[in-house]
């Protein structure tokens, strides 16, 4: 006998960065699976170390971690997960971002700036990612700054289901925050059966960052319950005075609907006290007890996450999933 035959089988392993272990423990639940044990802590002067407590050889690996603050110790913690694997013989490597850390550094606005979503693209390549799964980007060109495929998946169906089944019988709007997310809002708009669309006008200072102005209402919005959406909320600041602008145009009332809570410095208390009925997020992004507010409604993304994972795995669609319109 000249050569050796083997049937080849699969062997899909989930692993958690520390980061969000609550999504991570969520998505295993769904998948069935649990995560992959490891050693992983920090050195006194900050250095990472991971090392894996079972064989990942000939695996099929899903790295999971969310890139929260403080984000370089993220980001880094899941390029040394990364580069773990794929020394100890992993087969094929994905990494699993709900959040794409740096996305909004996506092309450069004046001379000698960084395009620093690139970059963590180009260093996740390098780790030995062969594939990045991630939610909602900032922008939806980033996918090809990875080498690789890019399976983008989308909360729209998570939130606006919330948002059907809440205000069943309200007449909605849907707004964006600024003109940039207009082809967003379109979307929603269609997905909650063809409601009104609006923008708001607004102008920001280059020089001053997460500093917006909000000016005036585009589109018809009054005796309306106005749904605010975006891609995520860092300080709070555009959606609190979109918010404000929507009621003093005579909106009957607001509901914001964003993917990522990355809620910086004051964003919880501008967002409780901004006038709207209610303020939606995903688990993309771990939001601690002492950012929530009671009108705060967090809703899981780990059922998405999981089903994706698994249409990965199976060599499955990841568009059938959104009904072909990934």
């Amino acid at each position: 006998m000249s050569a050796i035959s083997a049937t080849p089988k699969k062997n899909l392993m989930l692993f958690s960065g520390r980061a969000h272990p609550e999504l991570a423990e969520q998505v295993a639940k769904h998948l069935d699976v649990t995560i992959t044990p490891q050693s992983a802590y920090s050195f006194a002067n900050g250095e990472i170390f991971v090392r894996f407590e079972e064989s990942v050889r000939g695996c099929d690996a899903f790295v999971l971690q969310s890139h929260s603050a403080p984000i370089n110790d993220q980001i880094m913690e899941q390029l040394i997960m990364v580069d773990a694997l794929k020394r100890a013989s992993a087969k094929r490597i994905t990494v699993v971002m709900p959040f794409w850390g740096y996305a909004r550094q996506d092309k450069k606005h004046r001379g000698r700036e960084p395009i620093s979503a690139r970059l963590v693209a180009d260093m996740f390549k390098v780790a030995g990612a062969d594939r990045i799964m991630t939610v909602d980007l900032h922008t939806a060109q980033i996918q090809g700054f990875f080498d690789g495929p890019v399976d983008h998946l989308f909360a729209l169906p998570v939130l606006a289901e919330h948002i059907k089944r809440t205000y069943a019988d309200e007449p909605l709007a849907v707004v964006s925050p600024d003109s940039g997310r207009v082809r967003l809002a379109e979307r929603w708009a269609e997905t909650l059966g063809g409601t009104p669309l609006a923008f708001i006008h607004k102008t920001r200072d280059p020089h001053r960052p997460n500093e917006a102005v909000a000016n005036r209402v585009v589109g018809e919005v009054d005796g309306r319950l106005c749904v605010v959406i975006d891609d995520m909320i860092d300080t709070g600041g555009t959606v609190a005075k979109t918010a404000e602008v929507l009621l003093k145009e005579g909106a009957k009332d607001v509901v914001v609907a964003a993917t990522h809570g990355v809620l910086s410095g004051p964003a919880s208390d501008r967002l409780a006290n901004c006038g709207a009925r209610e303020v939606i997020f995903t688990d993309t992004l771990p939001i601690p007890d002492e950012k929530r507010f009671p009108t705060m409604s967090v809703l899981s993304i780990a059922p998405l996450l999981a089903r994706a994972i698994h249409e990965v795995f199976d060599d499955g669609s990841v568009t059938s999933l959104f009904d072909g319109n990934a």
